[in-house]
């Protein structure tokens, strides 16, 4: 489910069924890096829709998180913050997606799960490999996702 009216009103409908909420990590940077920061910012936006598309139902996928990408420690202690609000709310799992390998320095300090994924040069691909690229990572977050649930399960 997106962040908009309709899936929201299905979402409130029958919360029981959606247990896991995405929070894509999508950094900015207008000095150094600025379009290392927009091309992992792209591919994560790519990513999660499409896995929200594949896991419609059982994930609600929020809003990217931006953060400046230098001043990703006040970062961590916002995503904090979200991260009480939706376990408190009714959610059993919080996963990030990110391309910014810098968040795994801070990952111990997140209840949820962290998906680090390197960013992938979508810009100099046609269409048609860029959603081949796009389809084999679906595939292997898919599979964390359903390991990550069956885990939860089995507890």
């Amino acid at each position: 489910m997106k962040w908009i009216p309709a899936d929201i009103e299905r979402f409130e409908k029958s919360p029981e069924y959606v247990d896991t909420a995405v929070v894509p990590l999508l950094p900015v940077s207008f000095v150094e890096g600025m379009k290392e920061a927009a091309a992992m910012t792209e591919f994560t936006s790519l990513l999660t829709s499409q896995l929200e598309r594949q896991l419609q139902g059982r994930i609600l996928l929020v809003p990217g998180y931006s953060y400046l990408k230098n001043m990703r420690l006040d970062a961590v202690e916002q995503l904090k913050a979200w991260e009480t609000e939706l376990l408190d709310k009714q959610f059993k799992h919080v996963i990030y997606v990110t391309s910014d390998f810098d968040w795994k320095q801070q990952e111990s300090e997140l209840k949820g799960t962290l998906l680090w994924l390197p960013s992938l040069p979508l810009q100099h691909m046609d269409e048609k490999a860029k959603q081949s690229v796009l389809e084999d990572q679906i595939r292997q977050l898919m599979n964390l996702f359903i390991q990550k649930w069956r885990d939860a399960e089995s507890e």
